[in-house]
């Protein structure tokens, strides 16, 4: 089965099948990723990297979420998709003019369909994306990269995870990056 690095810029790693729609960046395959379909099958990849690249694609909703859908239709069931980018809180993301777009943990369970059904019964006002689109994925973990100076005052138990998280809704700065792992389900339904 296939390991996809996608958008990897100079990031290029062993035993992936590194992408990117740069020919300077000197991937293994030059590729689009907005365009649409993907040059992969469905089913065919186990494991999808996209490191510090999902920010940049679909500043449009149509094609952010046609990306995600790509997503799910070439990766296998039960595939690993990890997708790291920096905070929308940060300066990481906010002094780079190609970040169109913020990658949250709240926006990424919305592809998740168990949770789509929850909100669905419950009236909740959130949008069942993954339910609309017939994707379905589930975060297994998520992590953070605290910046300093949180960092050193979190390591050294002057403030908690319970401070890290009042602080995140407060100030900018304090998260530098952040990594998600789903795992891909399938058949997924969709109304």
């Amino acid at each position: 089965m296939l390991k996809l690095n996608l958008g990897c810029g100079h990031d290029r790693r062993p035993g992936f099948l590194n992408v990117d729609s740069q020919a300077a960046c000197h991937p293994d395959l030059v590729a689009d990723l907005e365009q649409f379909p993907w040059p992969w099958d469905d089913n065919s990849v186990d494991e999808i990297l996209m490191s510090h690249v999902l920010e940049h694609l679909g500043a449009s909703s149509a094609t952010y979420l046609g990306i995600i859908k790509e997503l799910y239709r070439v990766c296998a069931p039960g595939a690993l998709v990890t997708i790291i980018v920096p905070h929308p809180r940060s300066d990481n993301y906010l002094a780079d003019p190609t970040h169109v777009r913020p990658i949250t943990a709240a926006g990424l369970h919305m592809f998740n369909q168990e949770l789509n059904r929850q909100w669905m019964a419950e009236g909740s006002s959130n949008t069942p994306l993954g339910v609309y689109l017939g994707v379905d994925w589930v975060m297994e973990s998520s992590d953070v990269k605290i910046l300093e100076p949180w960092a050193t005052r979190f390591n050294s138990g002057q403030v908690n995870e319970g401070d890290i998280s009042m602080a995140v809704q407060n100030f900018f700065n304090v998260i530098g990056e952040c990594t998600f792992h789903m795992r891909i389900h399938k058949p997924a339904t969709a109304i």
